[in-house]
């Protein structure tokens, strides 16, 4: 009886987040472009576009900064991103609250800030 009574009240608080289309943050996509701003470990600064394709936990990336393009892949878990873009580090990503990834790369000497 009270394994039913748990059922029930999980299958009721579900049903309400989804009737409310309250969706947790980690659930959202992070598909889509952005404008890129980064410093990096040198300390010079660069902005450029970036390109998410979030599928399932696997994401693929497109960097375009200045005349040079870089692409990667990686995994998500909740808020956090890795993506392996062929340095010997992967860009960590966190999402933030306002949407925005922020991240290191460089192990953690390059800095990088996505803006939706």
């Amino acid at each position: 009886m009270r394994n039913d009574l748990s059922r029930r009240g999980l299958i009721g608080g579900l049903t309400s987040l989804v009737m409310l289309g309250a969706v947790p943050a980690w659930a959202q996509s992070v598909s889509g472009s952005y404008r890129a701003e980064g410093r990096n470990p040198d300390g010079s600064t660069y902005s450029g576009s970036v390109q998410i394709r979030d599928s399932k936990g696997e994401v693929r990336m497109e960097w375009q900064v200045g005349s040079q393009h870089y692409s990667g892949t990686g995994t998500r878990n909740g808020d956090v991103i890795w993506v392996d873009w062929g340095d010997s580090h992967p860009v960590v990503y966190v999402r933030m609250p306002s949407g925005e990834l922020h991240g290191t790369w460089a192990n953690g000497r390059g800095l990088e800030r996505l803006i939706p």
